[in-house]
């Protein structure tokens, strides 16, 4: 799927939610589909879209039965529209039947993802901005997730709390109850990062945006601010920290905030609250 996924998270992950599911059987498709019986199952969209996890949903029909047979017809990153076969499994149908929803549930949502974040990307292509998600993800899916962010064509921020160090309001509070402001926080974080991290501030106002330029801040997010604050801040900046716009970000006003002329503009919808993309199993026989 991608060099960034580790085969033993995707594996757990699989297992999780097998287990999840099946943990007690599948009572029904033992009481009345034969074990010997075989057939053949499409993968069809049901909806138009970017696909995204299918090399997972392969790994979740073979987990459950090492005989079955996926043809993936396209691959990740395929735009589909409504109709379109995307895979084709082969095998016992009890099998089939017990891997469906595990991995339908995996396709459908990591392709929303996908599906979603392309259309950002599209909304801002021609300007430098670059689509970024964030942690807001599901537990134990947020390397999946960041996967399907990739193939929608966005970047990814932070894969967890040890990657960059980001400096956010709730930091800020807790030091200024210690006497410790916006600046001395920066320089202080600075002194004691590892090398090779950055070190990311997120400001709420121009004043602060000014004062993390000044104490060395390479990465400054730009909290909830409105457009025109957002250009005063990139007008003041030239170009030394790269400038990250958050917060109320939508479909409709994410080209005039990469209009700015803001860097990155990260969007924890791209994740925490995207619709599936609908995409069903349909078993034939003949």
């Amino acid at each position: 799927m991608d060099e960034i996924l580790q085969e033993t998270q995707v594996e757990e992950i699989i297992d999780s939610a097998l287990a999840e599911d099946l943990g007690q059987g599948d009572v029904t498709t033992e009481a009345l589909i034969p074990a010997d019986q075989e057939g053949i199952a499409h993968l069809v969209a049901k909806g138009a879209g970017i696909l995204a996890g299918l090399g997972l949903t392969t790994k979740v029909f073979q987990k459950v039965d090492a005989e079955l047979k996926v043809e993936e017809l396209v691959s990740d990153g395929t735009k589909v529209t409504s109709g379109d076969r995307v895979a084709v499994v082969r095998g016992k149908v009890s099998s089939i039947l017990r891997a469906e929803r595990v991995a339908l549930n995996f396709l459908q949502h990591l392709s929303g993802i996908a599906t979603e974040t392309a259309r950002y990307v599209d909304a801002v292509s021609g300007t430098k901005a670059l689509i970024m998600d964030t942690r807001k993800t599901i537990p134990g899916l947020r390397m999946l997730e960041k996967y399907a962010v990739r193939v929608g064509g966005g970047k990814n921020h932070r894969l967890n709390l040890g990657d960059s160090i980001l400096i956010k309001d709730n930091h800020l509070v807790a030091l200024r109850s210690r006497g410790v402001g916006l600046g001395e926080a920066v320089r202080k974080a600075r002194k004691q990062a590892p090398e090779r991290l950055k070190v990311e501030v997120e400001v709420e106002s121009i004043d602060q945006a000014e004062e993390a330029l000044f104490a060395g801040a390479e990465v400054i997010m730009l909290d909830n601010m409105s457009l025109e604050e957002m250009q005063q801040v990139v007008e003041l900046a030239q170009g030394r920290a790269m400038l990250e716009a958050s917060g109320g970000i939508t479909l409709e006003n994410v080209r005039a905030v990469a209009e700015t002329g803001v860097d990155l503009i990260s969007i924890g919808a791209l994740t925490h609250s995207v619709k599936a993309l609908d995409i069903s199993l349909e078993i034939e026989f003949g």
